[in-house]
């Protein structure tokens, strides 16, 4: 099939930021995109040639979309499965396949997907409703602190709390959740697994992400991560192993934790391009978002070598901030060497809302990193 400059059409669930970042690389290949999303606003609008306004969980919206597209994809993983599925059989590509979309979607069935796939990560206890928990940790079933999630519909660090005594209980959505062990972990880290449609697979250097301590939301991404070469190969086959097993066609964002003794632990998944891919923009000789693009179309993987170091910072709403956007200090931050901004399009901010990012591309890691920091100390996100 003739992708570029033809009548062929991606179709796209999501317009958010995701969504605009992969049609930057759908532009570059004259690559023809539909995009379905209920924000008037959403960033994607600016970029893609056909824009649809539709609620992603509503069946008739999905499916009627899917129709009109010769491959459908995704930016975010809250999407009707039951119209993906129709579309499947009625011989649309979907990808990711609806079935590990399933799986990824509900954070406990991706848990038991994990244990019973022998694949390691942090024990943990299901719970229909938070409210059981109470009845769990009075039986002696459960023990403080442990990490509560939302089993489904939590992102950018919401759905997901540590909860150190029963007080903290108190607010959360009585929804159903796991409640997982707390991991004394040295670093957090990431790998991202590109697999092609006829299963050519291809892995991009681990990064290390440094997490905001209140929003639970990563600060900075950095690559390639500070870790050991042989703690670096175990990170990368566990995500070769959690993409072969759950057959994704995309990529495959697998998030872990690297324990005090060295294990690797996968946190979760996500079937898309991620945040902890960003750096790749600048960095790398393919960036996710193109490799997204080769993988989902069967075309050829590229190369996932950095060209370079990269750091990766996001910008976040400031707190105590509501309204339209202003990006304080931007003209300084743009003096600093090796520094690119990318700013999404959303015109409201609020506190912890993610904004854009920066990339910071230097020879010498460390100096990326202070550059890093600086860029962090300097630009702020605030309202008018």
């Amino acid at each position: 099939m003739s992708y570029f400059s033809s009548d062929f059409k991606l179709g796209i669930l999501g317009g958010g930021q995701l969504g605009k970042m992969l049609l930057y690389e759908t532009r570059k290949f004259d690559i023809q995109t539909k995009v379905l999303e209920a924000s008037e606003d959403a960033p994607s609008k600016i970029a893609c040639n056909e824009f649809v306004l539709g609620n992603l969980l509503d069946f008739d919206a999905v499916y009627n979309f899917g129709k009109s597209v010769d491959v459908l994809t995704i930016e975010i993983e809250n999407v009707n499965t039951k119209a993906l599925e129709k579309l499947e059989d009625e011989g649309v590509k979907v990808y990711p396949p609806t079935k590990a979309l399933r799986i990824i979607q509900n954070k406990a069935t991706q848990k038991l997907f994990y244990t019973d796939n022998n694949i390691p990560t942090a024990a943990f206890s299901r719970f229909a409703y938070t409210s059981e928990i109470k009845d769990s940790i009075e039986n002696g079933g459960l023990r403080f602190p442990f990490v509560w999630k939302a089993a489904q519909f939590g992102y950018d660090g919401q759905g997901v709390k540590v909860v150190r005594k029963a007080e903290d209980l108190k607010d959360l959505p009585n929804v159903e959740c796991i409640a997982e062990e707390m991991v004394s972990f040295k670093n957090e880290l990431s790998v991202i697994v590109a697999r092609s449609a006829s299963g050519e697979v291809v892995t991009y250097p681990v990064v290390e992400m440094e997490f905001h301590p209140e929003a639970n939301q990563v600060e900075y991404v950095i690559c390639p991560a500070r870790i050991n070469e042989d703690v670096a190969k175990k990170a990368q086959e566990i995500a070769l192993k959690v993409s072969n097993k759950i057959k994704q066609v995309g990529l495959l964002a697998v998030e872990m934790f690297q324990t005090q003794d060295d294990q690797i632990l996968v946190n979760e998944v996500a079937p898309r391009p991620h945040n902890s891919g960003h750096q790749t923009i600048e960095a790398s000789y393919t960036n996710q978002f193109e490799q997204h693009i080769r993988a989902i179309l069967d075309l050829p993987l590229g190369s996932t070598e950095n060209k370079v170091a990269g750091i990766m910072v996001n910008l976040v709403g400031a707190e105590g901030h509501t309204g339209n956007v202003v990006y304080e200090n931007m003209e300084q931050i743009l003096k600093l060497e090796g520094v690119t901004p990318h700013i999404y399009g959303k015109k409201q901010t609020r506190p912890f809302r993610k904004m854009g990012h920066v990339t910071i591309v230097n020879k010498d890691l460390s100096k990326a990193r202070e550059i890093a920091q600086q860029v962090k100390e300097t630009i702020k996100v605030i309202s008018k």
